[in-house]
């Protein structure tokens, strides 16, 4: 044989060789049917033991598997490291990427994807959100766990965790929650409507960011186009509007859809609860519209919801007329124009227009004259001079009016006073009060007054008896400090008046005469079935009665609370020292209540007992001359005489 013949010969055997080893190799591919995987992976007995030392189950439900839309591929299109039977224990892990490239990369760049990526094990992965590899349908199967009705479940198998989802500081607390009691929830879960916004079509599906990522569906820019998703018109309209125009300027403080409507919380406007409720739009434009900040840096009208509140229309809206023009009704909803717009509904020529759709007929008028809606009350600038006139004359007439009824009661008041305790000095009665108690009388109301003013104003700051501290530059700190003041005068008086009562044999004597005895309840008792007319009689009258004994030992134990309470928030950091800061909070709970609860006994209980009570008024005046207006004169009111009734004449003759 020649060269050139074996070499022809090697060349064929060559290439037969190739052809028997692909052959096999084809052979051992195909080999591996999913028959053949499931020829071992249906016993549901079959495990093997992880790093951990568990026991993981490797069965695999054929049934669920044929339904799955992976049904049509290999197993080892998944496995690809898995050639030949019987494989390895272990071997590498799937990764979805091998099929969904585009879906995977999107998915990386996630908020989960990420949290992933940095070893979180909370962060949901491809199949906590499609299920188990084997057994996942397609997301428009009702059984997939992506199925648009499935999605509120689906995160909330994470996002139903609130103490799980805590350490991640998210910005909703109870998302599922919220949503479920939403007009989006209760379309889909309670009416079943599958077009209602569910979860991925507001945050994303493989693309989910925070509303503060400038690529996510949820930043504040980008919201108006993702709700635009299901509301395509209401979006075109708005980004028509003030609103939308600033909001594609990059304006941050203009308002878009979550703004007015929520979030998680979005209700239908039909309801009471809605933000945009017709009773509950002044408030939410005032969110933007009386905040000082906003009004000032983008010069928008100043007062504007003040001056509506105030208004014909905002005071029958607070009446809980529902009918009364509210912002909407004026300005728009979605389709917000400046007045200087020739679309706007608050153009003047359009005012004929919208101020008609409740006051028919009034067109001419509105077109003949501008009407200032937003004016303040009283003469003010801008206003008809007509109208400035008239409300100056009422003020005059008003403060003439009342002024000069004040002063004809002020003296009536006056002249009966001096009667009354002209009548008190000539009287038999003992005196109560020496001049020493007198002065501690005055002393006291003074300080008691200061303490409840000044407190009061520190706990109601928006309140109209605290303006005068507004006037001040520093109201704040006068405030404070008049109260403290009178608070250490107010501990000062209470030793002094504590140690003159034990110290002094005239002390105790009125400590004797003041203590609570029997017969106290029993006259308390007595007076109610006086006044309810089962008793003919009233308790005998006392020196110190049940009323006047009660009121002095309140005041005796509420300023041992209010001193002591006092002091602890005047040396707070010092308390908070010694103490846990639960009896900081304490101490103000009671300073506040125990205040609360003096001034108005003072009032219902103390004012009524020496000056509302018939038989003491005009006033009990011991606090002034020492001493009570005769009882007898009191209790037995003047009575005109009967004339005596004649009888007709007889005429019968």
């Amino acid at each position: 044989m020649t060269q050139r013949a074996t070499l022809v010969v090697s060349q064929q055997r060559s290439l037969v060789l190739a052809a028997v080893v692909a052959c096999a190799f084809v052979r051992s591919a195909v080999a591996l049917d999913n028959s053949d995987c499931f020829a071992c992976h249906s016993d549901k007995e079959l495990t093997k033991t992880n790093a951990a030392g568990k026991a993981v189950s490797l069965f695999v439900d054929e049934a669920k598997f044929a339904e799955s839309i992976h049904s049509k591929n290999l197993c080892t299109s998944c496995h690809s490291d898995i050639t030949d039977l019987p494989h390895a224990e272990t071997h590498q892990p799937v990764s979805c990427s091998q099929c969904h490239r585009v879906e995977t990369e999107v998915y990386l760049k996630s908020d989960h994807g990420q949290a992933v990526h940095k070893g979180v094990t909370e962060a949901a992965s491809c199949q906590d959100c499609h299920g188990k590899a084997h057994e996942l349908l397609n997301y428009r199967n009702p059984a997939s766990p992506v199925y648009r009705a499935n999605q509120p479940d689906t995160c909330g198998h994470c996002h139903s965790q609130t103490k799980e989802m805590e350490k991640f500081h998210l910005r909703q607390h109870s998302p599922i929650v919220s949503y479920s009691s939403s007009v989006h929830g209760i379309a889909l879960l309670q009416k079943k409507e599958m077009n209602a916004a569910v979860c991925t079509d507001c945050h994303g599906s493989h693309n989910l960011h925070k509303s503060t990522n400038p690529t996510s569906k949820l930043y504040w820019q980008n919201v108006p186009n993702t709700c635009g998703k299901c509301h395509e018109n209401v979006e075109h309209t708005y980004m028509r509007s003030v609103h939308g125009a600033a909001v594609k300027s990059g304006v941050r403080d203009a308002p878009v859809c979550t703004d007015c409507h929520g979030e998680h919380t979005i209700q239908a406007v039909k309801l009471a609860t809605s933000r945009v409720a017709p009773a509950n739009i002044p408030e939410t434009c005032g969110q933007c519209h009386a905040a000082q900040r906003i009004i000032t840096q983008y010069r928008l009208p100043p007062n504007v919801f003040a001056t509506y509140v105030q208004s014909f229309h905002g005071l029958a809206l607070q009446g809980g007329n529902l009918t009364a023009a509210n912002c909407a009704s004026c300005h728009g909803i979605h389709d917000i124009l400046p007045a200087s717009d020739a679309l706007s509904t608050i153009n003047p020529k359009n005012l004929p227009q919208t101020c008609g759709k409740c006051h028919p007929g009034i067109g001419t008028r509105m077109s003949a004259e501008f009407f200032k809606i937003h004016a303040p009350p009283g003469a003010a600038e801008g206003k008809p001079w007509l109208v400035n006139f008239i409300t100056r004359v009422y003020i005059a007439l008003i403060i003439a009016t009342i002024g000069g009824m004040a002063v004809h009661n002020l003296l009536d008041f006056s002249k009966k006073l001096r009667a009354h305790l002209r009548a008190a000095r000539a009287g038999a009665e003992p005196v109560r009060f020496s001049v020493w108690m007198r002065a501690q009388h005055l002393l006291l109301m003074f300080l008691f007054i200061v303490l409840a003013y000044t407190g009061f104003v520190h706990k109601f700051p928006d309140a109209w008896w605290s303006t005068p501290f507004h006037l001040l530059a520093n109201g704040s700190d006068v405030r404070g400090l008049i109260h403290r003041i009178a608070g250490w005068l107010f501990a000062l008086f209470f030793v002094v008046h504590v140690g003159m009562l034990i110290g002094t044999r005239r002390g105790r004597t009125h400590l004797r005469a003041l203590w609570m005895y029997w017969h106290d309840a029993t006259d308390a008792l007595a007076m109610l079935a006086f006044n309810t007319g089962l008793r003919a009689t009233p308790p005998p009258h006392r020196q110190w009665n049940y009323v006047e004994k009660s009121e002095y030992w309140a005041l005796l134990w509420g300023s041992v609370v209010m001193i002591l309470t006092g002091v602890m928030l005047i040396f707070s950091e010092t308390v908070l020292r010694l103490l846990p800061k639960v009896w900081l909070d304490v101490a103000q709970v009671i300073h506040y209540y125990e205040a609360l609860l003096a001034t108005l006994a003072i009032v219902v209980w103390h004012l009524y007992a020496v000056v509302f009570d018939p038989l003491e008024y005009p006033m009990n005046p011991t606090w002034l001359i020492g001493r009570k207006a005769p009882q007898r004169a009191q209790h037995t009111p003047a009575v005109p005489p009967v004339e005596p009734q004649r009888e007709p004449p007889d005429v019968s003759t």
